[in-house]
């Protein structure tokens, strides 16, 4: 458990760095763009380079590369690793280069010859120029599940830091340059393409930012055929199916915004803001968790050391329940205080807030769920399968397209937040039935019990949480920045305390764990 702590605890705290720039990223295109239309075709047009960026950065590629990059470490040595390594990143740059080519061409040629409405056509224009980013994010992709198979958890997840901090740089100081001279009311539409060519600048950032490190561990680019490489063969197999495997959130997130764009663009742009909201504390502990469990799940695997495997799964999921259960409550008793103090401002209004804070209240209950199947997908990948989270993600893709689909016309966002939740639940107990049945036993039980009692004290604390907010809206209000700020942070501090502190008292393992973890850095 202390290691683990320790390794995840270094990505959690680069994951919580980049996750808070890119929430003062969210606040700055909020204010920039609000939730209007155009809002909705540059959040969809990103969405899809940005999916390729979850499924790799964050997924398929170090779930199916960083086992097989462990295992060319252990029994054929360094330099088979590095040559694997390359044969990989060759395969990367070939297969994203044609992928590119392809949908640039046929978004020209669809641009050329028929007529779209003017969302449908803005998004495509964003989405040509975008595009290329998958490139940039297959070699991060790649640079990051080396790094992470040779135990660099930190400077990794430090990527996304420069990603944001360019992304932000292309709304406060490219963005103006753009436009000039037109009319208020005609200058986003233009002044938009500025943050499409931001993320390509942004791509740039984060895969350099990783090869300082990748240098001085020993890593040297050749070119390496990847066609007929054995170890390419065996990702590619590996990644197809982990792809949707990892990333079931991810996939879910992009549906339903189709969906959405469709039907009004402004609930694509409201439902956007509660997801960047619910990927800070999914970011810092459910990822973070997951992609340290990758490496020392796959080393146990390599060893057939079951029972440390199912240890290693236990204390993990523990530690993940502990710090998301209170993230849950807290997004979901303070989603008003929450979105009006990062977001409220310029173009996104009162009305915005609303429809916001709706949609993140329905997604928060499933923070858990969804964390919750990054871990246990990982486990699978860790073994070899990549099937089994495949098969079932399928299932429960199909679910929330169906549910969304149903849910979206009576209650819009909150509706798409729903059945997020909803599918991300059922994903969770399909996995957990299907890895018992593969390694024969579990061994939960602790962690079922603890689960009940931890449940418990959210609710609890939540309560905590939200009368707090009631009490600070009718007394003090909201009309100052100050104000607004403690109207979340005071309720929040007070219900932290009342969670950690029956915690402790019911000794929950992973309360224990962190609360000695957290002293000992202090005390240093």
């Amino acid at each position: 458990m202390s290691q683990m702590l320790k390794s995840s605890g270094a990505m959690a705290t680069a994951t919580l760095t980049s996750r808070v720039l890119g929430m003062v990223r969210e606040m700055v295109y909020s204010r920039f763009m609000g939730t209007s239309w155009v809002a909705g075709a540059f959040i969809f047009a990103f969405l899809i380079p940005n999916l390729f960026r979850r499924l790799l950065g964050e997924g398929a590629l170090t779930a199916s590369f960083i086992p097989i990059f462990k295992e060319k470490e252990k029994i054929h040595g360094e330099p088979e690793m590095w040559r694997a390594a390359n044969a990989v990143i060759s395969g990367l740059v070939i297969a994203s280069a044609v992928l590119i080519a392809i949908l640039m061409f046929g978004i020209t040629l669809a641009l050329d010859f028929h007529h779209f409405t003017e969302k449908t056509e803005l998004m495509l224009r964003l989405l040509r120029v975008m595009f290329p980013y998958v490139l940039l994010v297959c070699l991060a992709a790649g640079f990051m599940g080396m790094l992470n198979a040779r135990g660099h958890f930190f400077i990794p997840a430090m990527g996304a830091t420069m990603l944001n901090v360019v992304m932000i740089a292309s709304v406060l100081w490219l963005a103006p340059k753009f436009g000039a001279g037109l009319p208020n009311g005609e200058r986003l539409p233009v002044q938009i393409f500025a943050l499409a060519y931001g993320v390509l600048a942004a791509g740039v950032a984060q895969a350099a930012f990783q090869l300082p490190s990748l240098w001085r561990d020993g890593f040297r680019y050749r070119w390496v055929s990847p066609w007929h490489d054995e170890t390419v063969r065996r990702v590619i197999i590996k990644m197809i199916p982990g792809a949707i495997g990892v990333a079931t959130f991810q996939i879910n997130v992009t549906l339903v915004q189709a969906i959405a764009f469709w039907i009004d663009p402004t609930i694509n742009a409201s439902f956007n803001y509660a997801v960047r909201l619910m990927e800070l504390p999914q970011g810092m502990f459910g990822i973070s968790l997951a992609t340290y469990l990758l490496t020392a799940l796959s080393g146990l695997a390599v060893d057939k050391n079951y029972p440390e495997f199912r240890a290693t799964l236990r204390n993990g999921l523990g530690t993940m329940f502990f710090a998301n259960l209170i993230a849950s409550i807290l997004l979901l008793a303070l989603a008003v205080p929450i979105v009006r103090l990062l977001f409220e401002g310029g173009k996104f209004d009162a009305l915005a807030t609303h429809n916001t804070a709706f949609a993140l209240a329905c997604l928060a209950p499933g923070l858990v769920a969804f964390s919750s199947v990054n871990i246990l997908a990982r486990a699978f990948y860790a073994l070899g399968d990549t099937k089994t989270p495949m098969q079932i993600s399928i299932a429960c893709l199909i679910l929330n397209l169906i549910l969304s689909a149903i849910l979206i016309v009576p209650l819009r966002q909150g509706g798409l937040g729903i059945a997020n939740t909803m599918t991300s639940i059922g994903n969770v107990g399909l996995l957990l039935f299907a890895l018992r049945k593969k390694l024969g036993k579990l061994e939960m039980a602790a962690l079922r019990k603890n689960f009940l009692s931890l449940a418990s004290i959210a609710i609890l604390s939540g309560i905590v949480a939200w009368m707090g907010w009631t009490y600070w809206e009718n007394f003090l209000g909201h009309a100052t920045i100050p104000l607004r700020i403690g109207a979340v942070f005071g309720p929040a501090i007070a219900a932290g305390f009342v969670y950690w502190g029956l915690a402790l008292a019911i000794k929950i393992p992973a309360a224990k764990e962190m609360a000695e973890f957290v002293l000992a850095k202090v005390r240093r």
